[in-house]
């Protein structure tokens, strides 16, 4: 498997979809605008109080809808309620987004999962079986990326990694994760997902037999500086021009 010469590294990958004021992210209209230019999209996924698999990025519904209250304690039947801030879109689940993609674009899929690993990879890897288009996940737990490795290791995975500064992580998780040092024997990743403000930097030489990607690069000037560094970038709020 040649990531180098994959879609992994072609075009840009739009943060969210190709967001915007009109266009909330993880919205089907930003997937649609990130189709219609050709970009890839990156998304967020977790799983709510019923199990359903949604498309969303905050534990927290404040920033992004009108409401208060936690995501995982949502069930299926409140998405007809709720809508993104300012849009009538709706909160899409992950089968939905998938309906709606088909194919059109690679999707690079992030497993937000903090928790017990398990049941939310297994239902990821369910949907997935019988989707047609090309796709990758990754995330910041080496732990769900072990589990994919184990039960799902035909699907592209990727190691999330920063240095998260002014993220409530204890120092031993921050040392580790910024230093990818659980890569080797938990994670297996086959490509590396790192922070651009901290790119280019010493953790991430010893990977160059893996493509690197780098999050989230938000205007020219930053892609200007990193990406000579990588191998492609995930954006938002500018698309990229080399």
């Amino acid at each position: 498997m040649d990531l180098f010469n994959s879609w992994l590294v072609q075009s840009p990958i739009a943060h969210r979809g190709l967001h915007d004021k009109e266009h909330p992210e993880n919205s089907i209209s930003a997937f649609e605008n990130a189709i219609n230019e050709g970009y890839p999209i990156e998304l967020d996924v977790q799983m709510i109080a019923d199990g359903t698999v949604i498309v969303f990025h905050d534990d927290s519904l404040s920033r992004l809808t009108d409401n208060d209250g936690y995501v995982k304690f949502l069930n299926k039947s409140d998405l007809e309620i709720l809508t993104l801030k300012d849009s009538k879109e709706k909160i899409p689940t992950f089968e939905e987004v998938l309906d709606f993609v088909a194919g059109r674009t690679p999707i690079l899929i992030e497993i937000k999962n903090q928790g017990k690993v398990g049941e939310l990879e297994k239902k990821v890897v369910d949907i997935l079986k019988n989707y047609k288009g090309e796709y990758a996940v990754q995330s910041f737990n080496p732990y769900v990326l072990e589990y994919f490795h184990k039960h799902a290791p035909n699907i592209i995975r990727g190691q999330l990694a920063g240095f998260f500064k002014g993220e409530k992580l204890s120092f031993i998780k921050k040392y580790a994760l910024k230093r990818m040092l659980l890569n080797k024997k938990i994670s297996k990743p086959n490509f590396i997902s790192y922070e651009a403000k901290r790119v280019p930097n010493r953790f991430i030489r010893k990977y160059k037999s893996i493509p690197l990607l780098v999050w989230t690069v938000r205007n020219q000037s930053e892609y200007l500086k990193v990406v000579k560094y990588c191998d492609n970038v995930i954006f938002e709020g500018f698309e990229p021009k080399i």
